[in-house]
């Protein structure tokens, strides 16, 4: 895990000297990487006791069609492009923004996967 506190330098070069040591709180977590495959996923808990929701895999995606006005569920094929990072298209992996093949047409997703547990797309 990547602690995500404070730097221990100023943005002149000058150090900070710490005044405690690290906290559970500001230690990072390893990221989702949802990928293709049969749904799986992962309760996370966080701060204040509540959960979110990691999807390692997906399958589904809920695509709206702004034309219509209707969402439906379809089977995600594959992922065209992730403006993210190029490799990630290459690994079928599914972040906000990406723009995945679905049976009925292309979508860019509008949910985090990686936190909300479900992939929302809407069509292009």
């Amino acid at each position: 895990m990547r602690w995500q506190g404070r730097s221990r330098r100023k943005y002149t070069g000058g150090r900070y000297h710490p005044h405690r040591k690290k906290r559970r709180h500001e230690a990072g977590s390893p990221a989702a990487d949802t990928t293709l495959g049969v749904t799986r996923a992962k309760k996370i808990r966080t701060r204040g006791g509540n959960q979110k929701i990691r999807l390692l895999r997906c399958e589904f995606a809920n695509v709206a069609d702004p034309k219509s006005g209707t969402t439906r569920k379809a089977r995600i094929i594959t992922v065209k492009n992730n403006p993210a990072n190029p490799f990630f298209a290459r690994r079928n992996i599914t972040t906000k923004g990406a723009v995945i093949e679905t049976e009925i047409g292309d979508a860019i997703v509008t949910s985090r996967p990686g936190q909300d547990g479900m992939v929302n797309a809407r069509l292009i």
